[in-house]
């Protein structure tokens, strides 16, 4: 039971990087994982390639990284990884199981993997021929005499840098495809926003387009209406100058009617200013000039037609503008 909970207790001082026990100092992330500064620093460094080193004379700007656990963004300052807290307690902590533990549990498990062929061999050594761990004498005298071995510290400390290192190659192009979903999800944003700019600046010019037709619209009705009132009065005056003239006409005509009934010639014949005028004032009303009428065709407007077919067709080819 006590070495099940101080394996457990190890797994929790592993870091999820180099998957070693944290190493001094260990730093603890917003999210509260915790990692040994060194991991930290390389994840941070392959997520941000061009950030300036803590000695270079340039002033560093801030970067960022995801945490390898939980994949919380976290945002360093100026400073960088050094920027962040020490976790002390773990680091207590860490102190405290090295003081009750003479060698990690690992060692420890070590102890009881044996060599299936030499049951009183411990498994030392690995063959880099085969793949695959096994005791001094399957080197000397079994399977793997022929084979090429290596200690298997030696070994294991390799494979756990080779996958540590490819852990934060991995973390690190995490890091950089969410970055990139991040500026193309911001390049949408953009282009939904000047998609709204540029329908709002199409309306804008369509309505300038439909103001200059309405304007000329009301120029050209006003035309219209300008000379259809000229020639309306111009008429309705002839009109009433026929209607004079007829009315006098009327009541010359009706004047010499009564005259020719009368019977007795005697004083149709008599001698009168009224009698003498009557005849020279039927021949004046007969003499009347027609020639103020209006001459032919004035009553048309067609002059005021116009052709828009032009207008129409060059108004169906607007297009967008190409190049700068």
């Amino acid at each position: 039971a006590e070495a099940r909970n101080m394996e457990s207790l190890e797994k929790q001082l592993i870091c999820p990087i180099c998957l070693e026990m944290f190493t001094k100092p260990v730093v603890i992330l917003p999210c509260q994982h915790n990692l040994c500064r060194k991991c930290a620093n390389d994840v941070f460094q392959a997520s941000n390639p061009l950030w300036q080193s803590r000695g270079s004379s340039a002033v560093p700007s801030g970067g960022r990284f995801r945490c390898p656990s939980c994949r919380h963004e976290v945002v360093l300052d100026r400073h960088g990884v050094y920027g962040l807290q020490r976790n002390l307690l773990v680091e207590n902590i860490i102190d405290i199981y090295k003081q009750e533990s003479a060698r990690p549990l690992h060692a420890k498990a070590e102890q009881h993997l044996m060599c299936e062929e030499h049951e009183d061999e411990r498994i030392n050594i690995y063959c880099l021929r085969c793949e695959a761990p096994t005791c001094s004498l399957c080197k000397v005298f079994g399977a793997h005499k022929d084979c090429e071995v290596a200690p298997l510290p030696a070994v294991y400390q390799r494979q756990k840098s080779e996958l540590s290192d490819g852990i934060a190659m991995l973390v690190a192009g995490n890091d950089r495809i969410q970055a990139i979903i991040t500026q193309m999800e911001e390049i949408c944003r953009t282009i939904e926003e000047n998609g709204r700019r540029q329908k709002q600046h199409l309306g804008l010019r369509f309505d300038s387009l439909y103001s200059i037709l309405e304007e000329r619209k009301k120029e050209l009705l006003q035309s219209i209406a300008r000379e259809q009132e000229a020639k309306v009065q111009r008429v309705r005056g002839l009109i009433r100058q026929y209607g004079d003239h007829l009315e006098a006409s009327s009541k010359l005509v009706e004047s010499a009617i009564q005259a020719m009934e009368e019977p007795q010639m005697a004083v149709y014949l008599q001698v009168s200013p009224w009698r003498v005028c009557l005849p020279c004032r039927i021949t004046d009303m007969s003499k009347v000039s027609m020639g103020s009428r209006p001459e032919p065709g004035y009553e048309n407007m067609d002059h005021f037609s116009i052709n828009v077919d032009y207008v129409a067709e060059m108004l169906r080819t607007i297009e967008f503008q190409t190049g700068a």
